[in-house]
């Protein structure tokens, strides 16, 4: 069976081998199209990025699956699947803007095994294995220890569909008047791994893909959150809600009174 912890320390060493060309690049590169609209970009660096962590990974695991944001799909036989966001937050990553980072989550058989999650501009590392904890820059950290919604500093993003983003700004007026504050960090792995600090308390958003959020949803629970989906099932990203445990409760039925089901 394949082990937690290894899978996590390659899975890192593949994000260090591609963060400093990001950092590098960071602010200083075109955008070469957009994926679901206009606001949806993506560079040449997203690909070049995936290329690199992929061939990396099957360097060393030939035999494992691999999902990755900018369209790799390979099928193994392992029973290990790596899901792969080369840029996780383009648009932050185009302006040079703090939030984006290398998101790398591993799987055995269908169950979250590993996930790091890497930030080049600010150096920071985020790592995660099953029954292994979360680290900071191999510093053990936990989430939070809030259960009052009115203490709570809730990072949320926002969708690429217009129609969505309007329905999601309504349901933020109704969310920001019950807690301490609201930010808008970067991307999703960003905003999880936040949550797995205790840089901020929660993080909710709807309509996010399996790349997006499979390590930051390891760091957090390793970290001891909780993360699911609005009804309190187990979620893979069409809506994630994350937060200490004693914090989560309360801010499932502020969201599902905000409208957040309908985002």
């Amino acid at each position: 069976m394949a082990d937690p912890a290894a899978l996590r320390d390659l899975a890192l060493d593949i994000a260090r081998a591609v963060a400093p060309e990001l950092r590098r690049l960071a602010g200083v590169v075109d955008v070469s199209g957009t994926k679901t609209t206009v606001t949806d970009l993506v560079t040449e660096v997203d690909r070049w990025s995936e290329e690199q962590i992929v061939e990396r990974i099957l360097d060393a695991r030939p035999n494992d699956s691999v999902l990755g944001e900018e369209g790799t799909g390979v099928d193994g036989t392992s029973g290990v699947r790596w899901v792969v966001d080369p840029i996780d937050g383009t648009t932050d990553f185009v302006y040079g803007h703090p939030g984006f980072s290398v998101s790398i989550g591993v799987e055995v058989d269908g169950r979250p095994a590993a996930g790091v999650v890497v930030d080049p501009l600010l150096q920071d590392e985020f790592c995660a294995a099953v029954g292994h904890g979360t680290t900071r820059n191999g510093r053990p950290v936990r989430v939070n220890q809030v259960d009052d919604l009115s203490s709570a500093l809730v990072a949320t993003g926002f969708g690429y569909d217009p129609g969505r983003r309007r329905r999601q700004a309504e349901a933020l007026v109704a969310v920001i008047g019950n807690v301490r504050d609201i930010r808008r960090c970067g991307g999703a792995a960003t905003d999880l791994a936040s949550v797995s600090c205790g840089r901020v308390d929660a993080y909710f958003e709807r309509g996010l893909n399996p790349w997006d959020c499979a390590a930051g949803i390891l760091l957090v629970t390793e970290a001891g959150g909780r993360v699911t989906d609005l009804e309190g099932r187990p979620t893979t990203g069409e809506m994630v809600v994350a937060a200490p445990v004693g914090l989560h409760g309360p801010l499932l039925d502020l969201l599902r009174s905000a409208g957040a089901e309908v985002t």
